[in-house]
């Protein structure tokens, strides 16, 4: 989306709990990192060495650990500030970072996981596990948004939800009590962008209506007025490799997703890549939503 005329602003998880990010978000009392450094290179116009050394993630058994250098970098940065926001302001002039990057809570915040079978996981690391459902995500307390979160809602004229994880990253952001507020006083066509492929320990066997429920119930009304799904069949051979980790293609139910009064983008939105993954077209599903942008001559206005 950096490529094209418009204003960017990108919400952004930051219920990580565990592995080094974890450890960064405890020992300096921060937001979680790690999906701030990835959105920050998304949205960066630098050279690709730079966005190497920025992903660079030191040895294990060195005396840094494991920690990618992008989270050094951000955890300085809010120390020398003093405030996250700040940081982010600083390294988005830094990085030359084409939008907002914006942490979804400052927070301290837990996500807890209430399993089908009844039990419940604390923190966004234990949560998916291979063959447990999840019924609901949600915080102990209630939590809220900046001021300037909701401001950019308020402002925006397309809200999107991307693609990712469903209950450890997309419906997190959902959770906070005066964005949910914002979204539905929202009049921007709200769209989600549908995983290709199930997640293990989180979607398994979810078909896009099945996504789509799971993120209306946990705001508490219809929210998802469109959905953008790839169209492309996946070869056998791929999906059999999906399949031994307990992941499938997810399937486009149209009739149920008609009846949910959800209109359907079907694009070739997927590839396979050198390693035999399925990967996003990044620059097709781009095009895909700016398309989706209503009176879009405006923008070409002199």
């Amino acid at each position: 989306m950096k490529h094209f005329p418009i204003d960017i602003t990108a919400i952004v998880s930051v219920a990580d709990c565990g592995g080094w990010c974890g450890i960064l978000k405890k020992e300096f009392n921060i937001p979680a990192p790690g999906d701030l450094r990835n959105v920050m290179i998304a949205l960066s116009n630098v050279e690709p060495l730079i966005e190497e050394v920025f992903q660079y993630r030191f040895k294990e058994n060195s005396s840094i650990g494991a920690h990618p250098l992008g989270n050094l970098l951000i955890t300085a940065m809010t120390e020398i500030t003093g405030d996250v926001q700040i940081a982010l302001r600083k390294l988005r002039k830094l990085f030359n970072i084409k939008g907002k990057i914006l942490p979804a809570t400052l927070q301290k915040i837990e996500l807890i996981a209430e399993k089908e079978s009844g039990g419940f996981v604390f923190g966004e690391s234990d949560i998916p596990v291979l063959g447990e459902r999840i019924k609901r995500v949600f915080y102990d307390g209630e939590v809220n948004s900046p001021k300037e979160n909701i401001r950019a809602i308020e402002e925006a004229d397309l809200i999107v939800f991307s693609i990712g994880s469903l209950y450890t990253s997309i419906i997190p952001n959902l959770l906070l009590g005066n964005m949910q507020e914002a979204l539905k006083s929202s009049k921007a066509r709200k769209i989600y962008i549908c995983n290709a492929m199930c997640q293990m320990g989180e979607t398994e066997n979810y078909s896009v209506a099945d996504h789509i429920e799971s993120i209306n119930r946990h705001v508490g009304y219809d929210m998802i007025d469109r959905v953008i799904v790839n169209s492309v069949g996946i070869e056998k051979e791929i999906i059999d490799r999906y399949e031994a980790d307990g992941r499938v293609p997810v399937k486009v139910d149209l009739d149920r997703l008609k009846k949910m009064r959800v209109k359907v983008i079907q694009e070739p939105l997927v590839k396979i890549d050198s390693e035999k993954r399925v990967r996003h077209l990044s620059y097709k599903l781009a095009a895909v939503i700016y398309s989706q942008i209503d009176n879009l001559e405006e923008f070409y206005e002199e």
